[in-house]
């Protein structure tokens, strides 16, 4: 029996099976990051390149990056892991596990089934979900898939876990400044204090090879940066049309006339390949504003001097310098406000590929109070090469009193800064190293990697061996834990949920904040 204080979910009743819960969305999250960085300002005199080329052109400050005693599975282990222990969960509270990755290690072996070693203790194998890929996008298809489970007639009560993981590295060449590496972790349910809005998603899907990986023993992967700038752009262009037209009817069933602009969202994230790209989205999504105003004001206000770019179409814009500059500049103050504060782990991680818009939709949070967020609309464009994209839309809870999910969520990511600082900075050389040593040991079997387990954070899952038949073994660095949270964190693992949960028409059980010692611890050709 789990002498837990903290309830959690159990089966629902079969009187309650029918009945539609109620504001499904993100409950909690926690971000992992490798340990380590390179200094992008260094990486551009390293490579010879010109001053700013990474650091302006691309709005890059650091990268993060992995030895080779970390790989997808062990990166989504430590922020599964992470996420439990910090939020107090037992293991048999979840019903469903969705992986979203494109860094692939086996061709039939999912992560998820990696991930369900954490499961064996509690005796949970109940877990539906498996692994969904296509580039960036996998962790946004592996939210919905959780979303959709929560809202349908299979959820049985259980809260869902989604995963996005990934390791970005790219050959040496223009490309390489935009890698990074990270997995997120968020605990989907109903009563969540970031509810997704239901029937706003407007998707954009169509064929490309703007950015693929057809080699099976390469991490690195094919590109056509420009075609892949192009694809981005024009994927945001078709999404925020149908988002529009959607909510525009879903207000008119309920009597509300007004048109739909920027304006309505408080808060705006975007799939980051790099920071400058996600500026020159923001300006993209107010050009489309503009064109399908009936009537702009050109002489006050954001639309100030555009009447010049009254009849240009889109579809030829997507290169026009004239256009990108006059409205980044339109632009500037509205990015500052809803945009800007997104950008902390993109900048200072690098492109994580699948968690990227996740880091994105963190670092708001992070750098924001409960009072700030408390009501707002989040817009939360994610975009995967090849190529799938949806807009959609996040409310967040009106209840930011102490103690709140909403004030449990903003307070477990309030580290995020302090955590990004703690990382170890490493030389150009010695990241070039580390590259050079992951492209000659990818997928090797009877493998022992070389990489310093001391050099990663407390608590984090790392490679211990490859055996002849390439089957991979992973441990845990001890977790520096304060002796107080000693117990419970080793009480989270191991405990059986015992009270069933409330009918989904109650707030589900409030999932606590706890942070342990160990979390104190140009045109680019990346993948978009």
């Amino acid at each position: 029996m789990c002498a837990s204080q903290y309830r959690m979910p159990g089966s629902v009743p079969a009187s309650c099976s029918a009945q539609w819960p109620e504001d499904v969305g993100i409950i909690a999250m926690e971000l992992y990051f490798p340990s380590q960085f390179v200094d992008q300002a260094e990486l551009e005199d390293f490579d010879g390149v010109s001053p700013g080329k990474y650091t302006v052109g691309l709005g890059q400050a650091r990268m993060g990056f992995c030895s080779d005693r970390e790989d997808i599975n062990s990166l989504c282990l430590t922020a599964v892991q992470r996420l439990m222990e910090r939020n107090g969960l037992a293991y048999d509270s979840i019903g469903r596990l969705e992986v979203g990755t494109e860094t692939i290690i086996d061709k039939s072996k999912s992560v998820k089934t990696v991930l369900m070693q954490l499961f064996e203790d509690s005796g949970n194998t109940d877990v539906e979900g498996i692994d969904t890929t296509n580039a960036c996008y996998g962790g946004t298809a592996a939210l919905f898939n959780a979303i959709n489970w929560v809202e349908s007639s299979s959820w049985d009560g259980r809260y869902a876990l989604v995963v996005a993981g990934d390791i970005a590295v790219y050959a040496t060449g223009s490309a390489r400044p935009t890698g990074g590496a990270g997995a997120v972790a968020m605990l989907i349910g109903p009563n969540a204090p970031l509810a997704l809005d239901r029937g706003l998603r407007g998707t954009h899907m169509k064929h490309a090879y703007d950015f693929y990986k057809p080699d099976m023993v390469s991490e690195y992967p094919v590109v056509d940066g420009k075609l892949s700038i192009e694809c981005y752009l024009s994927a945001l262009d078709r999404c925020y049309t149908v988002y529009r037209n959607k909510i525009h009817a879903q207000w008119q069933r309920v009597g509300v006339e007004k048109r739909f602009t920027l304006d309505d969202f408080g808060y705006i994230v975007f799939h980051s390949p790099y920071c400058k790209l996600v500026q020159k989205s923001l300006a993209r999504l107010v050009l489309n504003d503009f064109l399908v105003h009936p009537d702009p004001d050109t002489e006050t206000g954001t639309f100030a001097g555009l009447e010049a770019f009254r009849q240009v179409r889109p579809e030829e814009t997507y290169f026009d310098r004239d256009v990108e500059k006059a409205f980044m500049k339109a632009s500037a103050e509205m990015f500052d406000q809803k945009t800007k504060h997104s950008l902390l782990v993109s900048n200072q991680n690098g492109n994580m590929y699948t968690p990227s818009v996740y880091g994105c939709l963190a670092s708001i949070i992070a750098l924001n109070t409960p009072q700030q967020l408390m009501g707002q609309r989040i817009g939360v464009f994610s975009y995967g090469s090849g190529f799938a994209a949806t807009l959609y839309s996040i409310t967040v809870t009106q209840d930011d009193t102490p103690g709140s999910g909403l004030d449990s969520l903003v307070s477990s990511l309030q580290d995020l800064q302090v955590r990004l600082d703690s990382r170890n900075k490493v030389s150009p050389a010695v990241f070039s190293e580390n590259m050079k040593l992951r492209q000659e040991t990818h997928h090797l079997a009877s493998y022992v990697p070389k990489g310093s387990v001391e050099d990663l954070f407390p608590g984090t899952w790392y490679l211990t061996r490859v055996d002849e038949n390439h089957r991979r073994e992973y441990a845990r660095r001890a977790v520096d834990v304060d002796p107080h949270l000693q117990g419970r964190l080793l009480q989270s693992t191991t405990c059986t949920a015992t009270e069933p949960i409330p009918s989904p028409a109650r707030k589900m059980a409030r999932i606590p904040a706890t942070t342990t010692g160990a979390e104190a611890d140009a045109v680019s050709n990346g993948d978009h």
